[in-house]
Order: C-alpha cells, then sequence, then structure tokens
C-alpha cells in the first residue's frame, strides 16, 4: 500500500499507529488525573466519531464520561502540522493531510470544529476510505499485488505494541490502562528512589 500510494503522489506515508501512541498516551493521562482529582468515571474512550455523535445525540448526560482525546488519525494530524511541521521546517499551511480509514464516520470527524488549532487549519484535510483507495489504486492501472513492499516515513520512530492492540475490542482501554500503569510505576519509582 504504500509503494502504492507513493505511486499515486503522496510526498510521505505515515502509520496512523504512531498517532495511537499519542493518543494512548493522552487518554492514560486523563485517567490519572480525573482518578486523582476526582474527575467523572468511568471514563469512555473518544477515538470512534459514530460512537461521540451517538452519546451527543441520545444520551447527552453522558458526555462528560468521554475522553476529552482526539482519535489516532486527528491527534497524528495535528502533530504533522505542529511538531513535524516546526522539525522539517514547513509551512503547516503547505501540508496537505489526508486520512486513510476504513470508516466513513472519520470524513464527518475531520470537519468538526474542535478538529483545527488555534488559526483555523484543519488537523486533516481529507479522509477516504479504503475502499475509495482500492479504486484509486485500479483507476490508476497499478497492479498492486505485483508491488514491493514499502516503508512507513517515520517522523517520530516506530509505533509501539499498545498502537497495535488498538483496533481490537476493548483494545484502546487496555493499551491507556497499561500506560497509566507503567506512567504511575515510574513516578513511584522515581519519587522512592535513594
Amino acid at each position: 500500500m504504500i509503494t502504492a500510494l507513493k505511486m499515486l503522489g503522496f510526498d510521505k506515508v505515515f502509520d496512523t499507529n504512531t498517532g495511537a501512541d499519542f493518543t494512548i498516551m493522552e487518554e492514560a493521562n486523563e485517567f490519572i488525573d480525573r482518578v486523582q482529582n476526582g474527575g467523572v468515571l468511568p471514563m469512555a474512550t473518544s477515538c470512534c466519531p459514530a460512537w461521540i455523535r451517538f452519546v451527543e445525540m441520545n444520551y447527552k448526560e453522558q458526555i462528560p464520561h468521554l475522553s476529552t482525546c482526539k482519535s489516532p488519525h486527528q491527534m497524528f494530524g495535528a502533530l504533522i502540522k505542529s511538531y513535524y511541521a516546526k522539525k522539517m521546517k514547513i509551512d503547516p499551511s503547505k501540508i496537505f493531510v489526508v486520512s486513510i480509514m476504513p470508516c466513513v464516520a472519520k470524513k464527518f470527524e475531520r470537519t468538526r470544529g474542535e478538529m483545527k488549532n488555534k488559526e483555523g487549519v484543519s488537523d486533516v484535510d481529507a479522509v477516504i476510505t479504503t475502499r475509495e483507495l482500492a479504486r484509486m489504486i485500479k483507476q490508476a492501472h497499478i497492479e498492486f499485488v505485483e508491488l514491493e513492499n514499502g516503508k512507513f516515513d517515520s517522523p517520530m520512530g516506530e509505533a509501539t505494541g499498545a498502537a497495535a492492540i488498538f483496533g481490537v475490542t476493548g483494545g484502546v482501554m487496555e493499551a491507556a490502562l497499561r500506560t497509566a500503569s507503567e506512567t504511575l510505576t515510574r513516578k513511584i519509582f522515581r519519587e522512592n528512589r535513594i
């Protein structure tokens, strides 16, 4: 897929799992903060825009239970247009981020007002589904099965195993709780060192 995307004209191809790692770290820290400071519990993840919209439309009283974190592709889009842009000395307005997602709800998510920075720049500029990508590859007459494997561009290193379990049932919270546990364990160890 990476090779096909480069053939279609994408300059860089990043792994959304990197965004998942950042989302997990943020959710873990938010959970720790809620537990330590009497925040609203239980906390539910906020990675699925269809789920968020469902709660907003049908169970408004449950909104405080939702995490405030962005989904992985939105989180990563924000990082690309801030950290990565600064690191590479690129004007963020010159970066066009396209997320390739399996769910059409990500298209709606991208249009939400909170998915823009202070200057009004969108974190993600376009979302295409995996099905749409398959059609693009076919229309470009790219023989997908004959392509050599490509490598993701890695602006922030490789993703962790926590990101890998993100897509399975309960994986987001499991990864967030593991990260919270590791964060607290390291903190306790540092505070008690002699």
